[in-house]
């Protein structure tokens, strides 16, 4: 079958068992967000779990149910046709998820934001290297900057694109997410995403003319409250250069 969107489906039997056995899932309500044909989906089930599975194709979906009707009968199974980065999100405790390439971004930060017990999920290799760069290396960024901050986060290991079908021009990465508390103290956590995405708006300037050019994203008055109150040496700063510690200095500063 054609896969829908950017969609590679999974086919390395041995792969999709090395994901699964990844977490414990027996008896637990996991999210599967892009099941495809469903080799993970059965997998999931075979393992104990009771699985909600979002697919944006209609197609699949009528698959799904044909497939899985014994499951989803035993209350075992529902498939949800929509798109996993805009429709509701069925309940869920753990995530175990081949995302769609194109979506990764947009679903993970949804992901961090709706809250999980632990997530299992696969990235182009690329992105999955962005999300693991520690903050103040070249590659760091915004992803890896949100969820270094509420996360642990480990590679578990790659997969080559013969392990899918069609094959993707890239090399795959399985990652294990686990969220925690934040290490330094965050006095407004809506206020820290909006300054870490303005602070990643404009990466190449300093912090000083990245709060300067916040318009849209942060208050005037709050970038003027940061501007007075940092040190020179976070100010002359580019984001990519900043430790973890010092996105929570900035927004901080603005709540005292």
């Amino acid at each position: 079958m054609r896969a829908p969107k950017d969609q590679h489906f999974l086919t390395d039997k041995n792969a999709v068992r090395r994901i699964a056995g990844l977490i414990e899932l027996e008896g637990r309500l996991v999210l599967e967000i892009g099941p495809g044909e469903g080799i993970l989906t059965k997998e999931l089930l075979d393992r104990g779990a009771r699985v909600n599975a979002v697919e944006i194709d209609p197609s699949l979906v009528e698959e799904l149910t044909l497939f899985f009707a014994d499951e989803i009968e035993e209350g075992r199974l529902a498939v949800f046709q929509g798109d996993a980065v805009r429709c509701d999100l069925p309940p869920f405790d753990v995530v175990v998820s081949n995302l769609p390439y194109s979506a990764s971004s947009k679903i993970t930060f949804r992901l961090l934001a709706a809250g999980f017990e632990v997530a299992v999920l696969m990235y182009q290799a690329e992105f999955a290297r962005r999300m693991v760069a520690p903050a103040g290396t070249p590659e760091c960024g915004r992803l890896s900057i949100m969820v270094q901050t509420y996360c642990c986060v480990e590679r578990c290991f790659d997969l080559p694109p013969q392990a899918f079908s069609p094959k993707p021009q890239v090399r795959s990465t399985v990652v294990k997410i686990i969220p925690r508390g934040p290490l330094f103290p965050i006095s407004d956590e809506a206020l820290y995403a909006d300054v870490v995405r303005a602070l990643f708006a404009h990466r190449r300037k300093t912090v000083r003319n990245c709060i300067r050019n916040s318009a849209g994203i942060l208050d005037p008055g709050i970038a003027e409250k940061m501007l007075a109150g940092l040190p020179e040496e976070i100010l002359v700063s580019r984001p990519e250069s900043l430790y973890l510690e010092d996105f929570a200095t900035i927004s901080n500063v603005a709540s005292e």
